[in-house]
Parts: C-alpha cells; structure tokens; sequence
C-alpha cells in the first residue's frame, strides 16, 4: 500500500502545492516564505518521519496570515487524501516534548472527525515573520481539512521553545495515529464508519 499524495489550492492570495508520504523517512523541503513557518513545518516532517514537499507563493506583501492559513489547509487536506479509508490505522496518537523549559503535549485522534482546542501560552506577538497567533489559527485549518481531532497545550516561557516544542509533539502524535496498526482490520470504529 502506498500512503502518499498530492493536493494544491490556487486562489487570488496563495498558490500551495504539497506532496506527503506518510511512510517516508523524514526527507522534507518547506519554502513558505515565512522562514519560522518554514522551521515549524520541516520540524514537523522530520519528527514525524513523512517525506513532505511544500511550495507556497502567497500575498506576503499584506501579511503572513493567507499564507500559513491555506498552507495547513491544504496539509490537512493531503494527509486526508493519503490516508484514504483510514482503514487499519491506529487512529489515536499521543506525545509529550520538552525543549529546555517548555513542555508541550500533542493528543489526536485521526478518524474523521474535525475538533481542536490549544493552548500555548505565547506572551510575545511574533517570532520572525510569523505572528503567534497564527499558530493556533494553523493548528485549527489542519484539523479542519485533516479530519482530525487535536489537543495542544504546552507551558514555558521562551516562546519560540513553545511553539518548536508542540510542533515536534504534534509530529510525533500523527505518526502514531496515521501507523498501520498489524492487529487491526477495518476502521478503528465501533460504528464501522468515520
């Protein structure tokens, strides 16, 4: 079985093209434009050992915000498609990552149905070119294309330390939740369906 795909979204505002392979090994080129984007993203390929390919051309000149909100959508949305049936998937995946004095935690359950609630307790307003408030703002335009329920929370006080710290937990919690899981057949569903 091949999990991998190929999604882009063109609009008056952003052009994104992504490819993933959900069994890949870590290999990931990110180029946003938003270079603390670009990081979050190649750390969240490398953790979470997919092969990924992002290319964003967005309308920077007015902000960072089409550019971050289409490029989760569309991540979402690729990871939605290479999944397929989510048949004989974990489903559920949970990590918890400290870096230095931040400690974040990443909780998902992959089966269809879309949710989220963060909570990163940024006190600066940005981190290179990337307001913070983006950052929740991306997490929930994942989940919404992913078909993914999602919990970040995190505590620290270096903001960039919270942020590199819920992006690796959220790695490694998909990677866990999009596993083939040996001893399951079909859907990880009491009701049989997503």
């Amino acid at each position: 079985m091949t999990r991998t795909a190929a999604q882009s979204r063109k609009t008056l505002e952003t052009d994104v093209r992504i490819t993933i392979n959900l069994d890949g090994s870590g290999e990931v080129d990110v180029a946003t434009g938003v270079g603390f984007y670009d990081h979050m993203l190649t750390a969240f390929g490398h953790h979470g050992l997919f092969d990924l390919d992002i290319k964003t051309d967005g309308d920077l000149h007015v902000d960072e915000h089409h550019t971050v909100e289409d490029t989760a959508l569309v991540l979402g949305a690729t990871i939605a498609e290479a999944l397929g049936d989510r048949e004989g998937i974990r489903r559920y995946g949970s990590a918890t990552i400290p870096m230095d004095e931040a400690l974040a935690t990443a909780v998902v359950d992959i089966g269809g149905r879309p949710y989220s609630v963060i909570d990163l307790p940024f006190t600066t307003e940005r981190l290179g070119a990337l307001g913070t408030q983006m950052i929740p703002h991306a997490l929930e335009a994942f989940a919404r294309t992913a078909g993914c329920t999602l919990h970040v929370t995190a505590t620290g006080d270096n903001d960039h330390h919270i942020a590199e710290a819920a992006l690796k937990a959220l790695a490694y919690a998909i990677r866990t939740a999009v596993e083939l899981d040996p001893r399951r057949s079909g859907l990880a569903s009491t009701k049989g369906a997503t």
